[in-house]
């Protein structure tokens, strides 16, 4: 229980780093499941859309 108490600041910093780093990751996971591209933008005029995006990666609608 001593050791809590002394080490309280770095428990607590660490917890919160956890949890953002944590928010981060399921954003990320929920952006691609929604074909959204990972660096903010879009993908129209990126020279390298080829790279990240294939002709097969879309959906035909059914």
């Amino acid at each position: 229980m001593e050791w809590i108490k002394q080490n309280i600041g770095t428990i607590a910093v660490a917890l919160l780093l956890l949890a953002v780093i944590t928010l981060i990751i399921v954003r990320m996971v929920k952006n691609k499941k929604q074909g959204k591209s990972s660096c903010g933008c879009g993908c129209e005029c990126c020279p390298s859309k080829g790279m990240c995006h294939s002709d097969n990666d879309t959906q035909s609608p059914e």
